[in-house]
């Protein structure tokens, strides 16, 4: 593999990440917006995550603390999970000792 830079737009960069963004998404409205939901996914995905290690509990503990199954912990820490909702957001921020904060921001 090549360590030379890509050149993005009117710069060159050595980010992966950058680089694989202008090659699979680019200007593609469709395709930016599947990703943004992909990474919300994650983003919510690795959060349950961190408080529920944090708490030093495992998937069991924390689903029989929401009355659900290990495995739906363990789906709802998956980054490809799509069905995140309110609803089981507030149970597990309940069964954590925490308080759901959810935000609007600008969009870049």
């Amino acid at each position: 593999m090549s360590k030379t830079p890509k050149r993005t737009g009117s710069r060159s960069t050595s980010d992966a990440v950058e680089i694989l963004d202008s090659i699979f998404i680019g200007d593609d409205p469709a395709r930016r917006a599947e990703a943004d939901k992909a990474f919300e996914d994650a983003v919510i995905g690795q959060l349950i995550h961190d408080a529920r290690t944090a708490a030093g509990l495992t998937h069991k503990e924390l689903a029989e603390r929401i009355g659900s199954d290990q495995s739906v912990i363990s789906r709802l820490e998956d980054a490809d999970y799509e069905g995140h909702t309110l609803t089981m957001l507030r149970r597990i921020a309940t069964a954590l000792g925490k308080k759901l904060d959810i935000r609007f921001i600008d969009a870049a």
